[in-house]
C-alpha cells in the first residue's frame, strides 16, 4: 500500500498538544492564572511537565495558546456618537476589574511573543469590528481602533500590572472623566494635517 492509500493518522504530538490545551483550559478556569502551575496542568494531562515546556515554552506561552477571550464590546450602533468614548472606557474598566484572565493575558503579552500575538488578535479583530459599525471612514477604522487600544492597554498596564499609584488611586469615575475625551477624539475626531 502506498502512503496515499493509508488513512491519515493523527500524529502523537497532536494528541499530546490537545491534551495539554484541554488540561490547561480547565486548570486556568478553576485556579486562575496565578495559581495554576505547569506541574498541575501536566498531571491533569497525564504527561511529564517537560512536555508542556517543550510545546509551549512557558506558562505564559501556554496561557496565550489557551486564551479565548471575548471583549464583549457593546453594540456601538446603539450609542449616541458623542458618548462613544465614555461608553468604551466604562466597558473596559468593568472588563478589567471583573476578569483576571484579561489581566493575566496582558501580563503575559509583555514578555511572551505568543501572548502578545493573542492580545493583538483579540484587539485587532474585536475592536476594529466594533469601531467599523458606527460609520467611521473605512480608511481610518484600523487606525482609530489602534489608538483606542493604545489608551485602553496603557490604562490597564499602569493600573493593573505596574500598579502606578496615581492610576491605582483613581476611582473608575475619575478614570472615565480623564480618558473618555481622548477615546472620543480617537473615535470621531479628524486627524490634524
Amino acid at each position: 500500500m502506498t502512503a496515499s492509500t493509508h488513512p491519515a493518522h493523527p500524529r502523537r504530538s497532536d494528541a499530546t498538544r490537545a491534551a495539554i490545551l484541554r488540561a490547561a483550559r480547565e486548570r486556568f478556569a478553576a485556579d486562575g492564572y496565578e495559581r495554576a502551575t505547569i506541574r498541575a496542568i501536566a498531571a491533569d494531562a497525564r504527561i511529564d511537565p517537560s512536555m508542556v515546556m517543550r510545546y509551549y515554552g512557558s506558562k505564559e506561552g501556554l496561557f496565550a495558546a489557551t486564551a479565548e477571550f471575548d471583549l464583549r464590546l457593546p453594540d456601538l450602533t446603539a450609542v449616541p456618537s458623542e458618548q462613544l468614548g465614555e461608553v468604551l472606557v466604562r466597558h473596559f474598566l468593568a472588563r478589567w476589574e471583573g476578569d483576571e484572565t484579561l489581566v493575566a493575558l496582558l501580563r503575559a503579552a509583555s514578555t511572551n511573543p505568543g501572548a502578545a500575538e493573542r492580545m493583538r488578535g483579540i484587539f485587532a479583530d474585536q475592536l476594529t469590528a466594533a469601531v467599523a459599525t458606527f460609520g467611521t471612514d473605512p480608511a481610518l477604522t484600523a487606525r482609530r481602533a489602534g489608538l483606542v487600544a493604545s489608551q485602553i492597554l496603557g490604562l490597564a498596564l499602569t493600573r493593573y500590572i505596574v500598579r502606578l499609584p496615581p492610576m491605582v488611586d483613581m476611582t473608575p469615575e475619575e478614570l472615565v472623566s480623564w480618558t473618555a475625551p481622548t477615546l472620543q477624539r480617537y473615535l470621531t475626531g479628524l486627524p490634524q494635517t
